[in-house]
């Protein structure tokens, strides 16, 4: 058993802490909103007036915030909380400068650390099938793991401090480019008159499969638990694949590289954002490429 916090109870927080409950581990947590400190009472997480409170006896800190910025400021309110030698273990997307700039201000304070951000959305939380691509030295990464390996099915070493959050925005960006390049893929298909279903059964079995197709599957019918089953609702929000398609052409844009697909992807999400202000599953691009068809 480890004594665990986990600041963030949000979406992707919460399920991880109730997982890691369910695991055998010790858990407190904190949030700022009211209604998630509520929920994670309710599934057995001990919850915490404030972070350094959750904190305060802790082995392992997880935070899920953001961005960059609450994770710096995070950082300054717990690392003077938590016990010497605390291993803090940051899931959030952010850029790499933050996640190396975290790294060195647990360093500071005499603390171990590690970026691991995940892969695997809200389902993925739900079901403990994460994955965590993990940046740090090799000890933290090593004590990180058996914690890790309660909340998802598998955690990648990416390399050292950053380099977890570098292979996150790597991995977006694929995956922003991938989801219209499917969602274009069906519009076409509807019409050229062609069933939704049977282009799925050719394209998950040819060189067209890919993650945003079989299981996030912009239609409803053929993968019954994607968010086009659900009115989009759920899943992992387009504002998030803004952000997180945002966060790589800054680093694509600061290392001269040419990411022009990247770049046409964030323009699209930044558009559809805009004119769509629900919160839905970032496949719903494929609502505005149907509105924008002639």
């Amino acid at each position: 058993m480890t004594r665990v916090a986990v600041i963030g109870l949000g979406n992707m927080g919460l399920p991880m802490a109730v997982n890691a409950v369910k695991a055998g581990h010790d858990v407190t947590g904190h949030d700022l909103a009211p209604a998630a400190l509520e929920a994670a009472s309710a599934a057995g997480v001990t919850v915490r007036a404030s972070g350094p409170e959750a904190v305060r006896a802790a082995e392992m800190v997880i935070t899920m915030l953001p961005a960059g910025r609450h994770v710096l400021e995070a950082y300054d309110e717990l690392l003077p909380a938590a016990p010497a030698g605390t291993l803090f273990v940051d899931c959030s997307t952010i850029d790499v400068t933050a996640a190396r700039a975290a790294h060195a201000r647990a360093a500071g304070a005499g603390h171990r650390s590690v970026d691991a951000p995940v892969s695997g959305g809200v389902v993925g939380a739900e079901a403990a099938t994460l994955t965590f691509m993990a940046g740090g030295e090799e000890a933290a990464l090593t004590a990180a793991e058996p914690v890790l390996a309660a909340l998802g099915k598998r955690t990648v070493r990416c390399g050292g401090p950053g380099a977890g959050q570098a292979a996150k925005i790597c991995n977006n960006m694929i995956l922003g480019v991938s989801m219209i390049a499917v969602s274009e893929a069906f519009v076409l298909g509807e019409r050229l008159g062609l069933d939704h279903q049977a282009l799925f059964d050719v394209a998950s079995t040819a060189s067209g499969q890919c993650w945003a197709l079989t299981t996030n599957c912009p239609v409803p019918g053929p993968v019954p638990t994607s968010p086009a089953n659900r009115d989009f609702q759920g899943g992992f929000a387009a504002q998030l694949m803004l952000k997180d398609l945002g966060l790589a052409m800054s680093a694509a844009y600061e290392h001269g590289v040419a990411a022009v697909l990247g770049q046409a992807a964030a323009d699209r999400y930044a558009r559809f954002v805009e004119t769509d202000d629900r919160v839905r599953d970032f496949s719903a691009i494929i609502e505005d490429i149907r509105g924008a068809t002639g």
